[in-house]
């Protein structure tokens, strides 16, 4: 990997990519720079009231995004197999870490509002929910992609791994992280034919368990209350939600401008994580919502068509699972940020302040645009040679496309008896002649 291929705006090699690859390739260097010009909007007077510096929160965002595009490169320019080899090392690494979380230990893990989902790292928190997210993708498409062929002890190891999952997100508490989640991981297993019974009977169980979640968490069950009826308690457990609400009303058809959102100056919480598209809303007005909307519909059918594409049953499931993840999670902070869906800590995929969130979409999105480089590239054949110098290349690499549109097996067939046809006429016609008896030649 050359170095200009760590610089995404410096790599040349995308102009040979597929029509899939490249779109999704900038629409999400758009979907980036979208996030970071309404992070400093959002974020400005906060920063301006907290650090003395407005662009605090975007400095610190940059910096992540900075990181992430350079994961970002590495990874839609890594063969998907490698990367599949390290997925459960990853799941099983940041699994630990969410336990960890869940422990009162001071100095290792941090409690923010209540729950305690981070880990400090010097001036940063890490939230390892977050990171997680790619390598359940990586590990449930493999796992459900190979299922037919895998013995029962390895199936039901790695659905206890999955559980443990859930249940530690679960415990931290962050539920609409669990469902989102979980979420993916039945989706997965939808798109890979599991039988029907497991399915629903998985589907069921999470439904229970965010139930039981509900009926023992009082804040959870006072968010639900407010959700059907926030205007009831407007200074109490509906606020966040009537900021919004109020914040999005306010922007009408084309929004108050750009840096004119009123509701963010100290009036709408969280408003540079959680309630982003609030304040976007308010400053781009409906125009703006239907431009997301549009950006979020044209990822979404690329993402598919990557999937009906992909060469492998494992590839395929990885497109569904970044997919839905990526799209799924915007739609469901739209849906909390509009009063669709009960109040739930979910961050907008490269716009919500944060760079664990920042980092885990660079990390999807690469994932599902590698799925496309290798649904539409050349297979590379290593062909061994006899004869080489000790310490030179042990063979060369011939290219062959994946798809065609004639064989070449047949051409070669063709090409040859061509050849036998052409010789046999050859020697028919530099045959020497017999002459038969009367003097006639033959």
């Amino acid at each position: 990997m050359q170095l200009r291929q760590w610089i995404p705006f410096f790599d040349t090699t995308a102009q040979d990519w597929s029509l899939e690859a490249r779109v999704l390739r900038w629409l999400t260097f758009v979907w980036i720079l979208l996030g970071l010009v309404v992070v400093f909007s959002a974020s400005y007077p906060a920063g301006n009231s907290e650090f003395n510096n407005g662009w605090h929160y975007l400095q610190r965002q940059a910096l992540f995004v900075a990181i992430g595009l350079v994961i970002f490169n590495w990874i839609v320019h890594s063969p998907l197999r490698i990367i599949l080899g390290y997925a459960h090392w990853g799941l099983l690494l940041f699994l630990s870490l969410i336990w960890v979380t869940t422990l009162p230990l001071p100095g290792v893990s941090t409690t923010v509002g209540g729950s305690s989902r981070w880990i400090p790292i010097g001036p940063f928190l890490m939230q390892p929910s977050e990171f997680i997210k790619p390598f359940l993708v990586l590990q449930s498409a493999r796992i459900f992609g190979q299922w037919d062929r895998l013995s029962w002890k390895t199936r039901l190891t790695w659905l206890g791994v999955f559980v443990l999952v859930l249940l530690g997100i679960l415990i931290q508490p962050n539920l609409s992280t669990t469902a989102l989640c979980g979420a993916t991981i039945w989706l997965i297993a939808l798109a890979a034919g599991l039988p029907m019974q497991y399915l629903l009977g998985t589907g069921i169980g999470g439904v229970l368990l965010a139930t039981l979640s509900i009926a023992f968490r009082e804040y959870q069950r006072k968010r639900i209350m407010s959700f059907l009826n926030p205007w009831a308690d407007a200074v109490g457990d509906g606020y966040q939600l009537t900021q919004s609400l109020m914040a999005i009303g306010s922007g009408g058809l084309f929004g108050t401008g750009y840096g004119q959102s009123v509701q963010k100056i100290g009036f709408l919480p969280i408003q540079y994580t959680d309630f982003i598209i609030a304040v976007f809303l308010e400053e781009f007005g409906l125009v703006g919502g239907l431009v997301v909307l549009i950006m979020l519909g044209i990822y979404a059918t690329m993402g598919f068509r990557i999937a009906q594409k992909a060469t492998t049953t494992i590839h395929r499931l990885v497109a569904i699972g970044a997919t839905a993840l990526m799209v799924g999670q915007a739609l469901l902070n739209i849906a909390v940020s509009t009063g669709a869906m009960p109040t739930t800590g979910l961050p907008f995929p490269f716009w919500s302040y944060g760079g664990s969130s920042v980092l885990s979409s660079c990390i999807t999105a690469a994932l599902l645009i590698r799925v496309a480089r290798e649904s539409s590239e050349v297979v590379e054949l290593p062909i061994q040679r006899s004869g080489l110098r000790s310490g030179s290349q042990s063979g060369t690499v011939i290219s062959f496309p994946k798809k065609t549109s004639s064989n070449w097996l047949s051409n070669f067939r063709k090409k040859r008896s061509k050849t036998i046809s052409d010789k046999m006429s050859d020697t028919k016609r530099n045959r020497p002649r017999r002459r038969r008896p009367g003097g006639r030649s033959r």
